[in-house]
């Protein structure tokens, strides 16, 4: 049976943690910043998990991670 091909966008995009979860990033922190409230950017630092649908989807992605 032949290697899985790690998919790379999902490679750079996603990391499973200990437990199993999927990390992602927040989205809407790149540019145009200024008209965001303080507030609404720093919470956009903070670390956000995939639904258990779609990390299901997301694992086969990266299967060697």
């Amino acid at each position: 049976m032949p290697k899985q091909k790690t998919h790379k966008g999902a490679a750079k995009r996603f990391n499973l943690t200990k437990t199993g979860k999927v990390k992602r990033a927040q989205a809407f922190k790149r540019h145009i910043l200024t008209k965001k409230p303080t507030k609404r950017t720093r919470n956009l630092r903070k670390v956000a998990y995939l639904t258990a649908v779609e990390g299901r989807t997301m694992k086969k992605l990266i299967p060697y991670k």
